[in-house]
């Protein structure tokens, strides 16, 4: 035979060391059946140790990865958790998303991440239905929706992409889904408990728009101030820094009898106190913020933010294992928040001497 006729049949010897592993290279070299790599790739605990081991070895010596995309087009669902999340510059989504992946990586599932949003040439965000699509012909095993995407509807979400999980998030109408979100109405009580606890009369709330939680919390931020007997100051805010600090330039721009600012997230409250700054106001000598969400930002010492804390971990991990529980049980489970008191609270100019410094309920974080 030629070297010709060699190419053409069977390829050279170097072709072939260069070719990428297949399933049945790791079996012969781990000494098992085909059938039990396989298994070993998609529930490694029904394979003992001993032989996951070799297997394991085999793969990482011959530079074997499973192709997915491959396996989900053969089985008849997709063997990993499809994660959406709806606005990946959001420091708590991230959060969340982390403790998932990490907990479906400790029962070897895989979870693959998108934005469920994209900028459009008006730039606004919209459902990105592109990468729904791809996600639903893929057909996962469940699906996990972070965040609040308003419109967001597609089929991954109503079945096609198995059982759906909400955190941090409200959908629309979703019987068959679970949502794991904090508990808004005990969140903005502990929020407005604190700052008239600190003699605050006029406390303004920057929020509403972005979704169902921004939604949720201002309509808690009524209910709360009503209860003492104070009049709501709304003034619509997203949950963008970019948004919080538009609205508390506006609001402090038409009111100067406002002495405290709570926001809708973290990043409006960041927002808040930048543009306390430009107006003057000294915080929190002049005006007290509180965010929501305790980021890793509010814990910075130049912020030193006083929020309201939801376990963003538990939220991510409790959502994994609602996937990979059997069987799926929808509902709504609400995770009892908690206030964390840091110096952008401060004493309120009108606060009187015996205020207390750490209300019930309340953490204290220096």
């Amino acid at each position: 035979m030629t070297g010709q006729d060699e190419h053409r049949f069977g390829g050279s010897a170097h072709e072939a060391s260069e070719r990428r592993p297949t399933l049945r290279d790791v079996a012969g070299a781990a000494g098992v059946s085909k059938s039990l790599v396989s298994l070993a790739f998609r529930e490694p605990e029904r394979v003992s140790d001993e032989r996951l081991q070799r297997i394991t070895d085999a793969a990482q010596r011959l530079g074997y990865r499973p192709n997915l995309v491959a396996g989900a087009l053969k089985a008849a669902r997709g063997d990993f958790v499809g994660i959406l999340v709806a606005d990946l510059h959001n420091p708590v989504f991230v959060d969340i998303v982390e403790a998932a992946r990490r907990e479906l990586a400790a029962h070897g599932r895989v979870g693959l991440v998108t934005s469920a949003r994209i900028l459009d040439a008006r730039g606004e965000y919209v459902p990105d239905t592109r990468m729904l699509d791809t996600f639903a012909d893929l057909r996962p095993s469940g699906v996990i929706v972070v965040g609040s995407a308003p419109g967001l509807h597609h089929p991954l979400l109503e079945g096609a992409g198995g059982d759906v999980v909400f955190a941090s998030s409200i959908p629309d109408e979703l019987p068959g889904a679970l949502v794991l979100r904090g508990d808004e109405g005990v969140g903005m009580g502990l929020v407005v408990d604190h700052l008239v606890a600190r003699g605050h009369r006029a406390i303004a709330h920057l929020g509403g728009l972005g979704g169902s939680v921004a939604e949720a919390r201002a309509r808690a931020y009524e209910a709360a101030v009503r209860r003492h007997g104070l009049d709501p100051i709304v003034v619509a805010s997203d949950l963008t820094e970019r948004g919080g600090a538009a609205a508390a330039a506006a609001a402090l721009a038409e009111r100067d009898d406002i002495t405290a600012l709570c926001a809708g997230n973290d990043l409006a409250a960041v927002g808040a106190v930048t543009a306390a700054a430009d107006a003057g106001r000294s915080v929190p000598d002049d005006l007290a913020v509180v965010g929501y969400d305790d980021t890793y930002l509010a814990g910075l010492g130049p912020i030193s933010l006083t929020t309201v804390r939801v376990d963003s971990e538990s939220v991510g991990v409790l959502a994994a294992r609602a996937l990979l529980e059997e069987p799926f049980r929808p509902g709504e489970r609400l995770l009892r928040p908690r206030l964390v008191v840091r110096r952008s609270s401060g004493s309120g100019r009108e606060a009187p001497r015996d205020a207390p410094d750490t209300p019930p309920a309340a953490s204290r974080a220096d």
